[in-house]
């Protein structure tokens, strides 16, 4: 295989309980993340990892293996690289080699087939040994800072940016959870963000929406039912 995604679904959520398979756009969470998957054509297998029937069973429809996860990877404490690495040894258990990795989260819906593509395709034209996708931040974090106890703001500004106007000022890229591609073997060497080199794919920030409680998918559903949103 050249590239596959694994698909993390785990059935636990505090903030959005059974966010994963919860219906947005009259489907579940998840499906819109294998839609992109299956539609983006560069993707050769796809990897259902979780402890939920549910999301296991909507990865079979859809024509995706599925790894069922075990419950020291299910909680809280459990990290995308843990559950990335476990997916990879029950992969090659299974006499499945990949050259490279892509973990695409469901919370991402907005994510659409072409930036999958673009991914995959920068990784190639860049020769890199990952991908990380970002997009514009909301604010500049050159108009944030920390407060003490008390509140009191004095320095809360640096002297340099003071009076600058806010379009004056650089940009800023965040992280934005859609898509991480790396090397296969590289990863087995180094956290994803040491996988070097490594390049940023730039999405648009109506693409970005990064579910994680409530207001979020309210969010997603608001741009779903947007049709300028599809399209931007």
């Amino acid at each position: 295989m050249n590239t596959v995604a694994i698909i993390p679904a785990r059935g636990g959520s505090k903030r959005l309980p059974g966010k994963n398979t919860k219906l947005l756009g009259g489907k579940p969470l998840i499906e819109w993340t294998l839609e992109a998957a299956k539609g983006s054509r560069v993707v050769d297998l796809m990897v259902v990892t979780s402890d939920d029937e549910e999301a296991l069973a909507i990865g079979r429809d859809h024509g995706a293996m599925v790894v069922r996860r075990p419950a020291s990877l299910a909680s809280d404490t459990a990290t995308s690289v843990d559950v990335i690495s476990h997916a990879i040894r029950c992969l090659a258990d299974e006499g499945v080699v990949c050259e490279q990795v892509m973990l695409l989260q469901p919370t991402s819906p907005l994510r659409r087939a072409e930036h999958i593509q673009a991914a995959v395709t920068r990784m190639r034209d860049k020769g890199a040994a990952s991908v990380i996708s970002v997009c514009e931040a909301d604010h500049s974090p050159l108009l944030t800072n920390t407060l003490p106890p008390s509140g009191c703001m004095r320095g809360f500004i640096r002297d340099d940016v003071r009076g600058v106007r806010s379009q004056d000022l650089p940009t800023y890229y965040r992280l934005n959870g859609a898509i991480y591609l790396v090397k296969t073997d590289v990863f087995l060497r180094n956290h994803i963000l040491d996988a070097l080199p490594c390049y940023a794919l730039v999405m648009e920030r109506s693409a970005s929406v990064d579910i994680d409680e409530l207001n979020d998918f309210r969010l997603a559903e608001i741009m779903l039912s947007d049709d300028s949103a599809r399209d931007c």
